[in-house]
Formats: C-alpha cells, structure tokens, sequence
C-alpha cells in the first residue's frame, strides 16, 4: 500500500503525483520501448526530504527509484509496477563555488551545463559533457558515470568527484569523501559514481573544477567514408597529439542534422566527417591543429574547415550535440547503442555493425566518439510496430556481441540498467556478478531501491524476478 498521504505530509500535497496522466510521463526514460507505470512520483526539495520520502517507502516495502531528466538511454531510471519514482529536480541549486579549491558543491538536480555557468565567473569550468548537458542533471550523470565528447581528454564523471551526500535505502544520510585531495580509507566514492542508483539516491556532490584553457582550436575534416575518418584519428593519435575530442558523424547522421535545425553547415555528400579539439596553450593548440591540416592534406579529404572564432566553433559543434535530437525526423523513435571498442578495431566493427543493420532491414546510423572507442549505433524505428521493434532489439544484441568479441565492453556512458542487463554475462562469469552482488547488498539488501537493474539475477534467485513490485519484462532475444 503506498503511503501517499504520509508522503503528502514529508514534501506538500502538490509535490506528489499518482493519477493515470501524471504517470504516462514517467513510463520511461530516453530508452522508449522499455515502459512500466509507477504508482507515485514524489518531487522532494531537500536532502532531509529525499530521506523521510525513503524512510517512509521503506518502512511500508514499496520499491523506489532516483530520476533526474529522465534524459538516460538504458531503462535505469525505470520504476518498478505500483512503485514509487522519486524525482530530483527540485533540488536544482548550486551551493557554493570555491575558485580557489577549484570545486563546485550542487544539489544533483543541477543540470550539468549550469555548474559550468557558475563556475564561469571564476574562470573555470565543469569538464564532462555529455550531449544532453543543457538538460541532463548531475544525479543522473553520477549514476551512469557520464562521459561526452572531451572524456577523451578530460575522463568521465568519476574523475570529477571529490565528495558525495547520499541517501541509504533505509533512510539514513551519509557523506562520502571529503574537501581533500586524497583521503585514507575505501574509495566510497568511487564505488557509488557508475552504480546506477542501485546502492544509494545521491543528492549533493562536490564536483572538481578545470581552468578554462587559454585557447581553443577546432577543425572538421569531412571525407568519403567512415573507414577513412576513423584512419585518420589512428594517424592523429600515432603521432602523439592530444585532442581533447574526436567525434565521427556517418553520412544518414549528417543528412539528418543538415535537414534540422541543429544544421551546423556539415557537407552533404561526405561518408563521414572527423570533428578534432584542441584545447590548452595558445601556442601548443596552433602547433596541434596545424598539424592535423597538414595530415588531412595528405588523405585526400574532402573539405577541411578550421573555426575563425567562437561562434564559428559553436557551429560546428551544433550539429553534433544535437544529432540525436535531429534523428526525430528520420522515425518516431531512436534506439542509441552504447558500447566500446579497442581504437584499432573501429573500422571491422563499424562495418559489422552496418551490416548487421542491412541483415535486419533497419535504418541505422552511426556518430560515436572515436577516440576512445566509444560507439553509438543510432537505430530509428516505430516502436508501435511489434516485428521492427524486434527486430531493433535482435539487433542491438548481436551488435554487442560484435563489441565484446572485439575485446570491448557492453557501455561507454549510458549504463547497464535494464537494456543490457541480461547480456552481462558476454563479459563477466557468473563468479564476477556474484562479487557484484555482494556489494550491491552491502548498500541495499532488500533490493527496494532500483529493483532488477545492471545485474542479472542468478538460476538460484530467480525467484526475485517476480517478487511484489518487481519489472516483468520480455528477456532479450
């Protein structure tokens, strides 16, 4: 029975939601074809809210899940049948910048472009950048251990992270780390960032700052196929430069960016274009991007363009923040893979992956962050048709399986949650998920908080996938 009244009292009755309509909007997050409908939402406005919300939850065995944006692309932020969402945006505020430490403390509501304004004033800047920053928040980017296009360079969210408020499952409020550089003791902290909201709802972060670098160069390189931009970032890397991005975009993602109004000017009749930063020393910078011109001299590329300026940079970055926004108009819904490659293997991959899309008739599209490996096969489809639905997930699992069998990994940045859940076992053994486990139950051992996400349960436990409040979903083929 969910305690809706109790929960009134904790956060205002305007603060909790349970009608029919008011639910739809939480069915899923970014990852449209995995749908369950909660029971409730509870939009608490403080940490001590977001713990007599638990406490209360806990007490009367309702399930419950953390939410930011809902921006996530693995199903994480899925709410379990008659369970409980407990949404985070209320708590939006940056509490303090610290120039001088080159920290920021935020509540995780905070969206990830906003730290980055409050920090501008201080001539610094939050490092992590997924695509959806101006709408992501921090809780979510902690859970998933976001990336973006400059983790090439600058790292993933856990890099980023001094200190953490959290919220047990039980209700109770712990702190993580410290104001200090390095501290004794288990790295707590790094053990919660990239747990998926399965250990702990975290509230508060204390996140580190970087210097705005003195200069900035940026180039688009555009050439005839995918094979020969990702050549020419093995070239770029080969010869010691640093980029603090390398971002690939195929020829479908350019055709659709251009014909939105995320255009960014790309040219449409490249099979691909290479979009290289370079950040840091005005000097060191120049010398970089002087000599990627000159090695895209020598492949004969199709078009070369250097940003003049800011704003000339922006657009070049336009199109490829927003090109999964600009897949809306190549089908209703967009299905974003997320694995990882070793660097070499980009080519092989990139061309099983296409053809893996031929083999199931799909529309499939590729922009992915090439100098980490990180792939991100876009397939559009309707998810009201059953077979091309399918069809999309037959596929996305053996475009993992190709990954993995590349000596990759099932996730760069989006998770495990429930999408990748049952494919854990391409990469780990059945010990390894139970070591997992074990860490997970130190934290959560009811398992009410984010029910059934990331580990798959074992033939012993399977029993827990049909407890009250549990996700009954189709297994992937």
């Amino acid at each position: 029975m969910l305690p809706l009244e109790q929960l009134q009292q904790v956060v205002g009755a305007d603060h909790v939601l349970s009608t029919p309509s008011e639910m739809f909007v939480y069915e899923c997050d970014g990852l449209t074809h995995l749908r369950s409908r909660p029971g409730a939402v509870v939009l608490p406005a403080t940490t001590l809210e977001v713990s007599a919300v638990v406490g209360l939850l806990a007490s009367a065995n309702v399930p419950f899940v953390a939410r930011g944006a809902g921006t996530g692309l693995s199903a994480g932020a899925l709410c379990p049948e008659g369970g409980v969402i407990i949404e985070l945006v209320r708590l939006n505020r940056v509490l303090a910048v610290d120039g001088g430490n080159r920290l920021a403390v935020v509540e995780c509501g905070v969206t990830n472009a906003a730290v980055s304004a409050a920090a501008l004033p201080y001539g610094l800047f939050y490092a992590p950048d997924p695509s959806s920053q101006i709408a992501c928040t921090i809780g979510g980017n902690l859970a998933e251990n976001a990336g973006g296009p400059h983790c090439f360079k600058y790292g993933s969210t856990a890099r980023h992270v001094q200190a953490l408020t959290a919220v047990l499952p039980d209700g109770q409020v712990a702190r993580y780390g410290s104001m200090l550089a390095d501290e004794p003791g288990l790295d707590l902290v790094g053990l919660l960032v990239g747990s998926e909201g399965t250990c702990a709802i975290m509230t508060e972060a204390t996140l580190k700052l970087m210097p705005i670098p003195e200069a900035v160069e940026t180039l688009l390189a555009a050439f005839d196929s995918v094979e020969r931009a990702c050549d020419a970032v093995r070239r770029i890397i080969a010869r010691g430069l640093e980029p603090s991005a390398l971002e690939i975009l195929d020829r479908l993602t350019i055709e659709a960016v251009e014909a939105s109004v995320y255009a960014a000017g790309y040219p449409r009749d490249a099979g691909a274009v290479l979009l290289v930063e370079f950040d840091g020393g005005a000097e060191q910078v120049r010398e970089a991007a002087d000599r990627v011109e000159e090695l895209c001299a020598g492949m004969e590329t199709l078009s070369l363009e250097r940003a003049r300026d800011e704003q000339h940079r922006l657009r070049l970055w336009k199109g490829r923040k927003g090109a999964f926004g600009a897949m809306g108009r190549l089908a209703p819904d967009l299905y974003v893979q997320d694995a990882v490659v070793p660097r070499s293997r980009l080519p092989d991959v990139l061309a099983q992956v296409i053809e893996i899309g031929r083999e199931y008739g799909l529309k499939l599209s590729n922009v992915f962050h090439a100098g980490d490996g990180n792939l991100h096969p876009n397939v559009s489809y309707d998810r009201r048709d059953p077979d091309e639905t399918r069809r999309v997930i037959e596929a996305g699992a053996r475009i993992l399986k190709a990954c993995v069998d590349a000596g990759g990994t099932l996730s760069g940045e989006h998770g495990i949650g429930l999408e990748k859940r049952d494919y854990m076992h391409y990469v780990f053994n059945e010990d390894d998920l139970d070591k997992m486990r074990q860490v997970r139950d130190a934290f959560n051992r009811r398992s009410l908080l984010n029910p059934d996400k990331v580990l798959p349960a074992t033939r012993s436990c399977v029993e827990a996938r049909s407890k009250p409040g549990s996700l009954d979903l189709p297994e992937p083929s």
